[in-house]
């Protein structure tokens, strides 16, 4: 007995495949299959000056453990991002694609009460003690 797993690049036979659906499967979730430049080289926000700026007031160690997703980079479809110039989190789709000019914080890659923080909870105790 074989088990077929279903992916959408097989929907379509393949001669017509490319024509009817070429980014069949991007932006889908599987696993830790692919391409993820995040984890290679990650960018902090200690390193980007704009962020630097913005986050003047917590400790270089700590923008150190903040990383950024690398422009270019596709994002997963239903993780959780922080897009650190409009402190806001949103959910990812799975087709969208860090530019140039953005500061993107993967949540799998912080730790809860770091990202509590970027998102402006003001508990302490949610944050570890730091202040607003």
């Amino acid at each position: 007995m074989t088990s077929h797993i279903y992916r959408p690049e097989h929907k379509h036979p393949e001669p017509y495949q490319q024509d009817l659906n070429p980014d069949a499967s991007k932006g889908l979730n599987w696993g830790l299959a692919g391409q993820h430049p995040e984890k290679d080289e990650p960018r902090t926000a200690y390193s980007a000056k704009e962020v630097h700026r913005w986050l003047s007031d917590i400790p270089d160690d700590e923008l150190k453990r903040i990383p950024l997703m690398p422009a270019g980079a596709r994002l997963e479809a239903r993780a959780h991002y922080l897009n650190l110039a409009e402190r806001c989190e949103f959910k990812a789709e799975g087709n969208e694609t860090v530019l140039n000019d953005q500061y993107i914080v993967p949540k799998t890659e912080v730790d809860y009460q770091l990202w509590n923080w970027l998102r402006g909870v003001e508990d302490e105790e949610r944050t570890g003690g730091r202040p607003r």
